[in-house]
């Protein structure tokens, strides 16, 4: 009886298709980058290898087409090199001459969606604003453009013949159900099926104990991974320590720490009249809940902290993703909005009591001065955790709330240097520490022999200002007082592939100016007459 209900469960999820209705465009054919190469020789770059180790150079770095095979120091700053100490290039070698740049590991975006139809964001868009940042891998939380179309751009990605990062497709867990999941055995069928189809891992947002814990079981069972956003609807009844116990890989943003640190009381102390589909209700409680929570190093702080470590909980904060609340015009102002915003975008980040992430029906002054604390408060257990020995990875959460596509990312990097990062910590955190949480350290995220050659190279030190990163760059005054732009990726590496991070920008402004063309667009502010 058991293993024909099994059976059935399995042949009732597999004939439903875990898929979206609304899809955005397919990635068109690659026609950016050059290479690979047969023998690719990049030379004279300052290494900051993503280990936490100091930048060193000038290296040369030699790759044979996807894979590093050597790397040499070639001599000292400020000292001519000698080019006896240097690989030799043969005639049909391809040089890439970056003597003074600075190179580092591609990028991981470990929470990064897809765009999709609300957004109005096509893949072609999303996928050159996140390369155009130095992303070379993403973990798409939640797959809402569906498992096959995810896992088709994670394969065509992984053959290069499309622009995009690689991909990890974690599915949310339930969907593609008629009526949900309501018990273990069905928990059991789902996860199996999900991995039968090519799935990496599973996204949760919660459940009934019983029923997440048996997906988890399962998942760790069969090698897929886990993460989880706790949403309010679920977190009363399982915080981010029960979770963690039951094996959860990774959580995301900081939902169910405060409530596994509350210690006068079980559940959040919402407003009698707080309703969830009211957004913002959601987040205006939201920036209340950590001051609920026990004090920092208190004797429950410590425990919950060394308790997560201990279970090798990986936390993706994505810190930029709610940083609108704490400063609204900020968010909104962003220079990037002009020339890199679709209009379809924009329009969805303005105020609408139907679309997630756009709750500014009254946001106060009052609630930024909470978000600001709100914000201490979690920098300050996400710091520690990370000075623990606890794995903090690097995610935008993208495309909601006024944080764009890549420049989110970087963003999240300024973010962990405000939480208390040294400059290396932050890049290894973007580049080790999610590739560890993958369980692909052993292919990216430091720069080492016999890994995948994917690399960041900028003309300028982000380790004195990771603004510098930015599509847009940096504002600086020169010698002469008049003001200049500097900065910007000058390439991304990928599998041995070197792509023009500027023209890659360039691209999406294209797409912008045609949309808002077509459509006789120009960004107004919200309520702008």
């Amino acid at each position: 009886m058991k293993t024909f209900l099994f059976l059935l469960i399995t042949f009732i999820i597999s004939t439903t298709a875990l898929s979206s209705l609304a899809q955005p465009l397919k990635a068109p054919e690659r026609t950016e980058g050059e290479g690979p190469f047969d023998r690719l020789i990049i030379r004279g770059v300052t290494l900051i290898n993503g280990n936490g180790a100091p930048p060193t150079g000038p290296v040369d770095i030699v790759v044979e087409q996807n894979k590093i095979v050597s790397i040499h120091i070639v001599g000292y700053p400020g000292v001519e090199i000698n080019n006896d100490r240097r690989p030799t290039a043969a005639n049909n070698d391809h040089v890439l001459d970056a003597e003074g740049m600075y190179l580092l590991p591609g990028f991981v975006d470990m929470h990064g969606h897809i765009g999709g139809s609300s957004q109005g964001t096509t893949a072609e868009y999303v996928f050159k604003l996140w390369m155009a940042h130095g992303i070379t891998t993403i973990r798409d939380p939640g797959s809402y453009n569906g498992l096959e179309w995810t896992i088709d751009h994670k394969r065509k990605s992984l053959a290069n013949t499309i622009t995009a990062p690689r991909i990890h497709t974690y599915m949310e867990f339930g969907s593609g159900t008629k009526n949900g999941i309501h018990n273990p055995g069905q928990a059991k069928a789902w996860v199996r099926n999900l991995a039968d189809k090519g799935g990496d891992g599973i996204k949760f947002f919660g459940h009934r104990p019983d029923v997440m814990e048996s997906a988890l079981n399962e998942a760790n069972r069969i090698g897929l991974g886990s993460a989880a956003h706790l949403s309010q609807m679920n977190v009363s009844w399982m915080n981010a320590l029960d979770s963690s116990n039951m094996g959860l890989m990774t959580l995301e943003h900081w939902y169910g720490i405060p409530e596994a640190l509350f210690e006068d009381q079980t559940v959040q102390d919402y407003r009698l009249d707080y309703n969830y589909q009211n957004e913002s209700h959601r987040f205006s409680e939201a920036g209340k809940l950590w001051k609920q929570a026990a004090e920092p190093f208190s004797d429950h702080w410590n425990q919950v902290m060394d308790e997560m470590i201990d279970l090798d909980l990986t936390l993706v904060p994505t810190f930029n993703i709610y940083d609108a609340n704490r400063d609204f015009m900020r968010a909104r102002r962003a220079e990037w909005h002009e020339e890199y915003t679709l209009p379809s975008l924009w329009e969805f980040y303005s105020p609408d009591r139907r679309a997630h992430g756009s709750y500014w029906f009254n946001w106060t002054t009052q609630n930024e001065v909470q978000w600001k604390e709100n914000y201490r408060l979690w920098m300050t257990f996400v710091n520690e955790y990370k000075n623990r020995g606890g794995r903090v990875a690097t995610g935008s959460d993208s495309g909601y709330i006024y944080q764009l596509y890549g420049f989110g990312f970087i963003r999240e990097l300024e973010l962990l240097q405000e939480t208390g990062f040294h400059p290396l910590e932050v890049v290894r955190a973007a580049t080790l520490k999610g590739a560890e949480a993958l369980g692909v350290s052993d292919e990216i995220g430091t720069v080492e022999v016999g890994k995948l050659a994917d690399f960041v190279i900028l003309e300028e030190n982000p380790l004195e200002n990771f603004k510098v990163l930015y599509g847009t760059g940096a504002i600086r005054v020169n010698e002469n007082n008049e003001i200049i732009r500097t900065g910007g990726i000058k390439y991304t590496i990928k599998d041995g592939i070197i792509f023009d991070a500027s023209q890659l920008l360039q691209d999406v402004n294209k797409m912008v100016k045609e949309a808002k063309d077509t459509e006789n667009f120009e960004i107004q502010q919200p309520g702008h007459y």
